[in-house]
């Protein structure tokens, strides 16, 4: 195991919450949340970031079947448009602790900045993924989600490459849009096309 700590306080409740998604030019963010019981342990268990996509697939099943609750929530392209990335990423993390069947007492938040959700006290981690269990098993379930739909549009829109770059914005993702133009679950309030693109248009 890569020395991941199982909580911050062992007399509460917590929830680990990561999102998923965040750099894309299309498709939904991601968030997951998830409640580890405070014994859980798994040698694979790291930021998914760091594993391999064979890695995640098998501990998602593990963390969903051992975890005392964990909770899904997708925030849509339309939506991450009129609110923007960062507010699309906290009402997923948001939605997705709303959905779990124990309430949290206490929030993990990987990343820097978080709106407080429902009074529940929460500590944001820089890096949290690779530093508690439970943000390491949010950001499993929010990554293997989220790619899993996104391989499932990539079978309507076959022209982007989602199938392998899941809607990052790769070389070759960015001359699909140029050459067959934005789908309908594009994000329209990014830059679809880098600089040197657009001015070929």
């Amino acid at each position: 195991m890569a020395g991941l700590l199982p909580y911050i306080d062992k007399s509460r409740i917590e929830a680990g919450c990561d999102e998923a998604g965040r750099g894309c030019l299309a498709g939904p963010v991601v968030a997951g949340a998830v409640i580890l019981p405070k014994d859980f342990r798994h040698e694979l268990l790291n930021d998914s970031k760091q594993l391999t996509e064979k890695q995640r697939q098998k501990l998602r099943p593990i963390i969903e079947q051992e975890a005392l609750a964990w909770a899904v929530a997708y925030v849509d392209h339309k939506e991450i448009d009129q609110i923007n990335i960062l507010n699309a990423s906290f009402l997923a993390m948001h939605r997705a602790v709303e959905l779990l069947k124990v309430v949290p007492e206490h929030l993990l938040i990987d990343g820097n900045r978080f709106k407080p959700y429902n009074g529940i006290e929460h500590t944001c981690v820089i890096k949290g993924d690779g530093k508690y269990l439970s943000i390491a098993a949010a950001s499993v379930l929010a990554k293997t989600h989220r790619d899993e739909f996104m391989e499932e549009m990539h079978e309507q829109y076959p022209h982007y490459a989602w199938d392998k770059n899941k809607g990052y914005p790769t070389k070759v993702h960015r001359a699909g849009i140029k050459l067959h133009g934005p789908t309908p679950i594009h994000r329209l309030s990014f830059q679809l096309l880098d600089k040197q693109l657009s001015l070929d248009l």
